[in-house]
């Protein structure tokens, strides 16, 4: 009985684990798509209002992703 809760318990943490990873890979594309941002403003200024508003649309897609990694993982701890 105790060795099949064990093992309940750690595929939890496995998943956790991964789900870390993702949140990690999430912010290293967060990282990427403001230095793209920046390099692309930077060469030519006028297009920066519409490169910030796909910026912004890009942004929100990405942190949905890390917010729904930290929902399960927090889902997992506690049930």
């Amino acid at each position: 009985m105790e060795n099949e809760i064990l093992q309940d318990k750690s595929a939890a943490y496995i998943a956790i684990g991964l789900c870390a990873l993702a949140m990690t890979v999430t912010a290293w594309g967060l990282a990427k798509l403001w230095t793209t941002l920046i390099e692309t403003v930077g060469r030519n200024p006028q297009v920066k209002k519409d490169v910030q508003s796909f910026g912004f649309i890009g942004m929100g897609s990405i942190e949905a992703i890390a917010l729904y990694m930290f929902v399960i993982a927090v889902l997992l701890i506690f049930f």
